[in-house]
């Protein structure tokens, strides 16, 4: 039982002793005590107040000497305003502390035997990741290892678009402009080569236009266009020549993205390709066709009646029998329920796709998937630039290879001016910079919560300072650095019994470890990797707080120095652990 558990119960059992009131438990508000006040957890009383007939200031004090008589763990109280803030015995915390410090992965959940499929990044493959690339791939990721943690056992996929108009456009420009150029001859990776050919198309399509409007043609179309359009239709019919172009610069860019994956830290566990999975779905509709779940209109499109479930009617089928994106998607999440067998499916999409989601989960559950309830879209804010909004056609993105490299360059920067890792081998500094670099870039973004739409400024960033992923690190580095010290000195701080009273800001910091589990847990359930964000920085903030407060090697006492040794190892840990759900690795020197 952990201490919000027993203080839950402690609340329950006063009240009912107090009052002649059942409560369940865990219907028991119970809080973090804010920091301007005395305490560790803070119980709301005012539920309480018709069942007491009394004042919340007087419930408060019932309670709290109530519970400070009857529980060990409850040394002191205090009520505020009506609300009850109790205080948290150092005995408790010390063998808390030294429980969990025994414990392999503290703070992850036991296995709870539900697989979880997460689906993120699915790019196109006509132009290079970028900024709005990386927020989607940083919160799948780090979604995949909390849920991972918290019990989950979890695979990751995606779903490449390779294949539609948007794809036939790179082709076409590439075929007409490109004069046979390719990764090996421009020293360019595959990705940004073939997006370079999107931009290029559209340029020549705006062109085209605007001569076809100054010579009064009204709402003219670009003949690049349908140069475009045909190719997609020779595509379509299997065209040789077609397919082997398409083939060429789609592996072109895979080898790109690989690049950039990699860059990222991250993998996947199966990729499905829209070139494979859209057909499935169009077999599977005309199979429910049959069954009267879809209807279809004179011209011959088939479409879905939602109106009941205030989701209007929806195409899944073209009268000329082509698919529709809701009906690839419909296709795929069968085909990965055959492939996973999940219990539940995660998109990560932006939050314009929030009305596609709603339709798509209805469809399947009319289709009777077993698994439809544990469908979920993830979705996010888009990322904004201060000077607008990212226009892939137009080639003002952020490009997710220069965004990493500028920000291990800042890193680098700032690791010449400290002077801390220049007797390390030019490797070893490489090494040390990406993670720095990279923490910056992770953090920034996963600190955010996904609901909320985002501005993202480079030079902030890369601010090493503050409220980042790099001031973290720092921390656990810190803490390292104290710990490799006394290694060499042959210091043993495995016994702290000899400490029974240790100073309230080292106790603060045993309470913060001691919602590890629970921030997991919540984190999993929100699919919120925000929360775990917040809770390193609070983490270490703390810390570097204590580190300038209490000196630790040479501590006052034997007893104290062996105290704060265990207590910043466990931060260490903690520190570690948490920001690796991030995706994020912890530097030995920075």
């Amino acid at each position: 039982m952990n201490v919000v558990e027993i203080i839950q119960k402690g609340v329950a059992k006063a009240v009912e002793a107090l009052y002649d009131h059942t409560v369940a438990p865990e219907k028991v508000n119970i809080s973090v005590t804010r920091k301007e006040f005395t305490g560790d957890y803070t119980v709301v009383v005012f539920p309480y107040t018709k069942a007491a007939k009394k004042k919340p200031e007087d419930i408060g004090a019932d309670l709290g000497a109530f519970m400070v008589k009857d529980i060990p763990e409850i040394q002191n109280f205090n009520v505020i305003k009506g609300f009850l803030n109790v205080e948290i015995s150092d005995a408790y915390w010390l063998n808390f502390f030294n429980e969990a410090y025994e414990i392999p992965n503290y703070g992850f959940g036991a296995a709870k035997n539900k697989k979880v499929l997460v689906e993120f990044s699915s790019p196109n493959t006509n132009k290079p990741l970028h900024l709005g690339h990386v927020r989607n791939i940083l919160l799948g990721w780090s979604c995949s290892q909390i849920l991972e943690a918290a019990g989950y056992e979890v695979d990751k996929v995606q779903i490449i678009n390779d294949r539609g108009i948007h794809i036939c456009k790179s082709m076409l420009a590439w075929q007409k402009y490109g004069n046979g150029a390719t990764p090996e001859s421009t020293g360019q990776k595959g990705d940004r080569l073939v997006g370079e050919y999107y931009v290029k198309f559209s340029s020549e399509e705006k062109a085209q236009i605007a001569e076809l409007t100054a010579k009064g043609i009204e709402k003219p179309e670009a003949p690049i266009l349908n140069e475009a359009r045909e190719m997609l239709l020779k595509w379509e019919a299997n065209d040789p020549d077609t397919r082997a172009l398409w083939s060429k610069l789609n592996d072109w860019v895979y080898q790109g993205f690989g690049e950039t994956y990699k860059k990222l830290g991250v993998s996947f566990d199966k990729n499905y390709y829209e070139s494979e999975t859209y057909l499935i779905g169009k077999e599977r509709v005309l199979e429910a066709l049959e069954k009267g779940v879809f209807y279809k209109k004179e011209d011959g499109s088939v479409w879905i009646d939602l109106e009941d479930v205030k989701l209007d009617h929806k195409l899944v089928l073209r009268a000329d029998g082509t698919s529709v994106y809701m009906t690839q998607d419909i296709g795929t999440a069968m085909l990965r329920y055959d492939d996973f067998q999940m219990n539940k499916l995660v998109y990560v999409v932006g939050d314009e796709q929030i009305y596609h989601f709603k339709v798509l989960f209805e469809i399947m559950k009319r289709l009777g998937a077993s698994y439809a309830d544990g469908l979920k879209h993830l979705s996010y804010g888009m990322v904004d630039l201060p000077t607008g909004k990212m226009k892939s056609r137009e080639g003002t993105v952020v490009d997710a290879d220069e965004l990493i490299a500028e920000v291990i360059e800042e890193a680098r920067k700032n690791s010449l001016n400290s002077g801390v890792i220049v007797e390390l081998t030019e490797e070893e500094q490489l090494s040390v910079n990406t993670d720095i670099g990279l923490a910056a870039l992770k953090y920034f973004i996963l600190k955010v919560n996904p609901q909320k739409r985002m501005l993202f400024d480079p030079k902030e960033s890369v601010d090493l300072q503050g409220h980042t992923g790099p001031y973290i690190q720092n921390a656990c580095v810190r803490a390292k650095s104290i710990l490799r010290k006394a290694k060499e000195e042959n210091l043993d701080f495995s016994d702290i019994s000899g400490y029974p009273n240790p100073e309230k800001a080292g106790t603060d910091l045993i309470a913060i470890i001691a919602r590890y589990p629970a921030i997991i847990q919540a984190a999993a359930e929100d699919y919120d990797p925000s929360a775990v964000a917040a809770f390193c920085y609070d983490l270490a903030k703390n810390y570097h707080r204590y580190y300038h407060e209490f000196p630790i090697l040479k501590a006052e006492s034997e007893a104290a120095r062996s105290f704060r040794l265990k207590l910043s190892d466990m931060v260490a840990k903690v520190l570690t652990s948490g920001m690796e759900l991030l995706g994020i690795q912890m530097p030995e020197k920075m």
